[in-house]
């Protein structure tokens, strides 16, 4: 949480085919080797031209872009962002395994959404509604309330006063290698490798006060 200038691209938090067969292995090294280093470069790059930047975290500019002037907002935001969102797709996955929540956090995605079905059918519509590149997410707000919503682009939930817990990437280069334009397909092996673990462990702190 308190990385700054320069960032830098962290392994992935398991081997690049560990995925398989839902998410191939060469997609993980175009997204991750490619894509999100790209970002990283990108963001890197801007604030070697803004050292007042410096010294603030991945989350700081976020949150802090908007007050900036449009020639470095935009990039700002887009950049970071893009750093932000890839990280938290990535960390939350993992080997297919469970591919449902357990104990407490299956309750509250219960109490939220009705069933964990429910909850499925609405996470995949969201993902399918985003137009062109974009994100669908599983966040909380301030009282924990769960949701889901969906982003365009690199924008982030943290702008929305929102606490982020799964993200579902649908730009094309998630999927594209794989499933070619078959969006639908490559929602349904997503669910198959969410990393249930973290992202009931993320909400358990957050409404515990620990985040």
């Amino acid at each position: 949480m308190s990385e700054h200038y320069p960032f830098v691209n962290y392994p992935l938090p398991y081997s690049y085919n560990a995925l398989e067969p839902y998410i191939d292995e060469k997609t993980m090294h175009l997204h991750h080797d490619r894509h999100l280093q790209t970002y990283v470069d990108n963001l890197n790059a801007i604030l070697k031209a803004n050292p007042q930047l410096q010294n603030m975290t991945l989350e700081q500019l976020i949150l802090y872009a908007p007050t900036l002037p449009a020639n470095i907002r935009t990039p700002l935001l887009n950049n970071a962002g893009g750093v932000y969102n890839h990280r938290f797709y990535f960390d939350n996955m993992t080997s297919p395994g469970i591919d449902r929540p357990l104990g407490i956090f299956a309750f509250y995605i219960n109490q939220a959404f009705g069933s964990f079905q429910n909850f499925e059918d609405q996470m995949a519509a969201a993902a399918l509604s985003v137009f062109g590149s974009g994100y669908a997410w599983l966040v909380a707000d301030h009282d924990g309330t769960l949701k889901i919503i969906t982003t365009s682009n690199q924008d982030t939930p943290l702008s929305m006063n929102l606490h982020p817990l799964l993200n579902l990437d649908v730009w094309e280069h998630a999927y594209y290698l794989k499933h070619y334009n078959n969006r639908p397909a490559y929602i349904h092996n997503w669910f198959h490798v969410v990393n249930w673990k973290t992202v009931s462990q993320n909400y358990l702190a957050f409404i515990n006060g620990y985040t």
